[in-house]
């Protein structure tokens, strides 16, 4: 009997630390192009070996080999964190001499540490559902976010930083993995929404209901905009603005948005060019009711803006941080206060839209129960 398709990526997916110890302990490939060509050979190999496991079956879709590979780095990914952290020895020391130099940094091992647990995570379950005939929509894009938030901080963070200098030809296998993403993310989009039929008077009754009469998504509304108001004013921290009060913030509460590795200052532009659009965007679907397209970008929102800060509060905490680069001491509890409530605000929206989405639904007709099922 063969095993199922999650077994055969788990399996697969724990090869990666024998990998990486064999080509740590082979001088004759630690040279640039060869660890870039090594690298493709070897996750070829990976799709290679999943496409003939599985080529039979009905289910598969490109999605599921996306997910599978992905779960292959993920594994590379948690075998540098746990090494940059000395958990474990001699499996990485040749791909961050010739390789990706910056995966020593704090916030590269936060981000590798997030890719091993929660992606991981992420892709099996993903696997399952599909292979059980289960939805996994909202868990793909979840994964999306998170991943796109992750690669467009982390290539520019590379680019632009001290270690732009020293860019290897392995840093360029990150390309596809930026590409990938967006491409998911347009199908996962296209992907019909499967949600509970709400009866049409309900929807109404929701409906008609003004933000003031709402208090959840008035507090929520104010949440946000005070969200928006710390992203643009660490924006024009890292961009050197002269005003008392960011140069007080930035050397007496979080001189980590200086540190030289450049992810932190690209983090914050991010956060000021794309989230806080898409959070106006978002409270206007919350103000307006039948917006049903908020559903799904508050997923896809949580999940950038959980991984990010994940990171970012990490590597500004993280021993690998130069000391005079980390959230001074009297000043931590602070500093960790308004970073996590700026991870954790996403999340709620997200939590709060999907418990409750009759406000954002089309009114369908009466007598239907929110038992069935209808595809949106």
């Amino acid at each position: 009997m063969r095993p199922p398709e999650v077994v055969i990526v788990f399996v697969l997916s724990l090869l990666a630390p024998g990998v990486l110890f064999t080509m740590n302990n082979l001088p004759g490939i630690q040279k640039p192009f060869l660890i870039l060509g090594t690298g493709v050979v070897i996750l070829g190999s990976v799709l290679l070996l999943l496409h003939l496991t599985v080529r039979h079956n009905k289910k598969v879709t490109p999605l599921f080999y996306v997910f599978a590979e992905f779960s292959f780095t993920c594994m590379v990914g948690l075998t540098n964190a746990l090494q940059q952290d000395g958990f474990i020895s001699g499996f990485m020391d040749f791909y961050l001499r010739m390789g990706e130099p910056h995966l020593s940094t704090a916030y590269a091992v936060m981000m590798c540490y997030w890719e091993g647990v929660v992606h991981f995570t992420i892709f099996l379950t993903i696997i399952h559902r599909m292979f059980a005939g289960k939805s996994y929509r909202s868990l793909g894009l979840l994964w999306a976010g998170s991943s796109i938030g992750h690669q467009i901080i982390h290539i520019p963070g590379v680019v632009i930083g001290k270690h732009g200098s020293n860019i290897r030809p392995a840093f360029w296998r990150n390309l596809p993995f930026f590409l990938v993403p967006f491409w998911a993310a347009f199908v996962l989009f296209r992907t019909p929404r499967v949600m509970p039929v709400i009866p049409a008077d309900k929807v109404a009754e929701e409906q008609k209901k003004h933000l003031l009469s709402r208090p959840v998504d008035l507090l929520l509304s104010l949440f946000l905009l005070g969200v928006m108001a710390f992203c643009v004013f660490r924006a024009l921290v890292v961009l050197d603005c002269p005003m008392d009060a960011c140069f007080t913030y930035i050397y007496q509460y979080e001189p980590y948005l200086k540190d030289p590795v450049g992810f932190p200052k690209v983090t914050m532009l991010v956060y000021f060019f794309y989230v806080v659009p898409l959070l106006v965007i978002l409270i206007y679907g919350l103000t307006m009711p039948g917006c049903s397209w908020i559903l799904d970008w508050t997923i896809f929102l949580a999940g950038a803006v959980a991984q990010t800060q994940w990171c970012h509060i990490g590597g500004s905490l993280h021993s690998r941080t130069p000391f005079t680069y980390r959230v001074p001491a009297d000043k931590r509890w602070p500093v960790l206060m308004l970073n996590v409530l700026l991870a954790v605000a996403p999340v709620l929206l997200a939590l709060r839209c999907h418990t409750n989405p009759a406000y954002f639904m089309k009114p369908v007709p009466k007598g239907q129960t929110s038992n069935k099922k209808k595809t949106n």
